[in-house]
């Protein structure tokens, strides 16, 4: 029966690794985590006036570069200057040259959130009227590519890897002692780990290339590298890796002095007495109990390095979220791991150290509390990460969380029926003992039969052959006296005389020596020996085999390898969609996004644009360097809270520092003001000021005064409609 089972448990992984790579294949890029939720210009926007610069808001905060928000004119040409500035919030802006001609723009954008995941899109707006234009807002991502697909494929080796170390330790510990001991249960351990070492040192290498260019030929940039190392999911990659020179440690620990200690054979015990007694003396306990500490510190650390650098690290309570998510991926490191030994050990486990009942009980014990602790953390999540009921079905991140539900209920509805296997096998292997010491009673009565019997025969052998040594003795005594009666008188007996009377007696053979004769006892003694040893290996490896057969054979541990085989297959698509699902925009997110766009489109669908107010004056105060231009944008321009910021320029167009800055905004129709506004400096160049009061609306005269040194100082002034 096992040459059957192999080729199908080989047919059955190569059919799951080949599902789960068409769903890796076949998925869409990955989304990001943070959304565009507003812009300034509108998407899609005709503006009057060309605007001093593009702002654009994120639902979270970004990391953005040099590059990471470009302004192309109709003919590709890129119009903005400067690096992209953060004002306030998650508001990020980009000043443009002055004099735009009318036409259509291009924005195009490619930052990264918070949590670590690229964030890529395009959108036009036009000023004065729409025109064509040769840019396409359509442009691959970062993440599109080969190296997308790479990193992808990275992470899921890494969850892989994950959950096989930890979980694959925690059955040995906690489950099943004399697991330590066993060759194919070392292996898997140590599979996780190589696994997942290899998958972080390649997310490294990847890191970069992924968020910026997407090329593979950037992988081995050192620069990108070096950027990467200073970047959150960089410190993250890295200590992840110094935790798995630790895990190590652990398993070197584990699967050498920990398996000496433990038995080859662990005995099954009653359900009252299972987990518990003595399982070894205080050295043995103490070294399970540092195992288990140490471990469960390592693994917490592994998981907290995702928790810190991705979704749980950013949106609401994130305080609350990391947490939740170290245990929620203990939790699955526990369940799936353990779920992948205990199908190793049933599959791959020799006969001298079979898995036995209670260590399967304990697993199921575990098991139950991990799927309780995901039902309560994943609760959790999905809150947090939905918001409503409708994201489930409206929004990709809600619609994989629906499979991932419906995988983990087919899970559960497996577990059960291990259950009831493992249980049959329990009442299997107790009807199987009483039988057993009624065979092994009957064979005992058998055997002293015929031991009694062997007995009787040995001492009548006995008897017999002291008959036959006494009859040898007459016939011996009677032969020597009839030679002694035939000699001649006086002739000494040959054996006296030293020589031999009879004619050749030279040439009679010599009796073989004794030294001879014991090496010869030796040779044969020892050619015994080997034969022995080869007969007894020969026994031994046939008796092993035949308890296989026997085991293999077993209808309730059969069924009980091809449920635990079910649920391992069921759980490798699970962690695939898991994988996809972290790296898929949520819910939450997704649809506020989309009110965004919405609200965007119904301005530009009315005809109202963003409200924003930019002025343009120059200004000469008299000094040394004493010339330039300032400009003011207003946004929304409305009567309320508006947010300003003011740029200076030299007269070449780059941004100079001056020492002061000051606004002052009258309405002169309505006798108010001036209103003073003291802006903030922001970086080289710019200053912004937010929840600027403007009372009403109407024809505001802004005025802005420029001081370049200790005496010389300017101001000049334009009106600006408010309302």
């Amino acid at each position: 029966m096992t040459q059957t089972i192999a080729p199908r448990v080989r047919t059955l992984v190569l059919l799951i690794l080949a599902v789960v790579g068409a769903l890796l294949a076949g998925a869409a890029p990955a989304s990001a985590h943070a959304a565009l939720t507003g812009s300034d210009p509108a998407q899609g926007a005709v503006v009057d006036t060309a605007p001093s610069q593009v702002s654009l808001t994120f639902s979270e905060p970004i990391a953005v570069g040099d590059d990471s928000v470009r302004v192309l004119d109709p003919k590709g040409e890129r119009v903005d200057k400067g690096d992209p500035a953060n004002p306030s919030g998650t508001t990020y802006s980009v000043r443009l040259v002055s004099g735009l001609p009318d036409g259509t723009y291009t924005v195009a954008y490619q930052v990264v959130s918070a949590d670590s995941h690229p964030v890529a899109g395009a959108f036009t707006f036009s000023i004065g009227a729409p025109s064509e234009t040769t840019v396409s807002v359509s442009a691959q991502g970062s993440d599109d590519g080969l190296v997308g697909w790479l990193y992808g494929f990275g992470r899921y080796v890494s969850y892989a890897g994950f959950v096989v170390l930890a979980g694959g330790a925690a059955f040995v510990l906690a489950c099943w002692a004399p697991g330590a001991r066993v060759r194919a249960v070392q292996r898997l351990v140590v599979s996780g780990w190589l696994a997942l070492t290899a998958a972080t040192l390649g997310l490294l290498m990847l890191r970069g290339s992924y968020t910026t260019s997407g090329k593979v030929g950037d992988v081995f940039d050192l620069e990108l590298l070096g950027d990467v190392l200073q970047t959150k999911t960089g410190a993250a990659l890295v200590s992840r890796l110094l935790l798995l020179a630790a895990a190590a440690l652990f398993i070197a620990v584990l699967f050498g002095a920990y398996a000496r200690t433990a038995d080859a054979v662990e005995p099954d015990r009653d359900a009252e007495d299972d987990g518990g007694g003595d399982d070894g003396g205080p050295d043995k306990r103490d070294l399970t109990f540092g195992l288990a500490l140490g471990g469960t510190v390592v693994a917490a650390g592994l998981a907290a390095s995702w928790a810190m650098s991705e979704h749980a690290s950013q949106g609401l309570q994130a305080g609350v979220a990391m947490p939740v998510d170290v245990v929620h991926l203990l939790a699955v490191a526990a369940w799936l791991g353990g779920l992948t030994a205990l199908l190793v050990a049933l599959y791959r486990a020799p006969v001298e150290t079979p898995v036995g009942r209670d260590a399967v009980r304990r697993f199921s014990r575990l098991a139950f509390g991990s799927v309780v602790t995901l039902a309560v953390t994943g609760v959790y999540q999905s809150w947090r990460q939905l918001g409503s009921w409708s994201a489930f079905t409206d929004t990709r991140y809600g619609q994989l969380l629906l499979v991932k539900i419906a995988l983990v209920a087919v899970m559960v509805a497996v577990a059960f029926l291990s259950r009831r296997w493992t249980q049959r096998l329990a009442d299997a292997r107790v009807s199987e003992a009483a039988e057993e010491a009624e065979r092994t009673e009957a064979t005992e009565r058998v055997e002293e039969a015929v031991r009694a019997e062997e007995a009787e025969r040995a001492e009548e052998a006995e008897r017999v052959k002291a008959t036959v040594r006494a009859k040898e003795a007459v016939r011996a005594e009677a032969t020597e006296r009839a030679e002694e009666e035939k000699q001649p008188a006086g002739t000494a007996p040959a054996e006296a005389s030293g020589t031999s009377e009879v004619p050749g007696a030279s040439m009679a053979v010599e009796p073989p020596k004794a030294s001879d004769a014991s090496d010869a006892e030796k040779a044969e003694a020892g050619q015994d020996s080997v034969r022995a040893a080869q007969l007894a290996r020969q026994r031994a490896a046939a008796e092993a085999a035949r308890q296989k057969r026997l085991r293999d054979a077993d209808p309730n541990r059969f069924g009980l390898r091809r449920s635990v085989l079910a649920e391992a297959g069921v759980a490798v698509v699970l962690l695939a969609v898991t994988t996809v699902l972290t790296q898929t925009e949520p819910g939450r997110t997704e649809q506020d996004a989309r009110a965004a766009t919405a609200a965007s489109s119904s301005a530009s669908a009315t005809g109202q644009g963003s409200g924003a107010v930019s002025l343009t004056m120059p200004f000469d105060t008299g000094g040394k360097s004493g010339k330039g231009v300032v400009s003011i944008d207003l946004d929304p321009a409305q009567a309320g809270d508006n947010a300003l910021h003011v740029y200076v320029e030299g007269p070449d167009g780059t941004p100079v520092d001056v020492p002061e800055v000051k606004i002052a905004l009258t309405l002169a129709a309505q006798n108010i003001g001036p209103l003073p506004v003291a802006p903030d400096h922001v970086t080289t160049g710019h200053w912004s000021a937010s929840r600027v009061q403007i009372p009403m609306a109407g024809d505001w005269k802004v005025e802005v005064t420029v001081r370049t040194s200790d005496i010389d100082q300017v101001t000049v002034s334009k009106n600006a409609q408010i309302g």
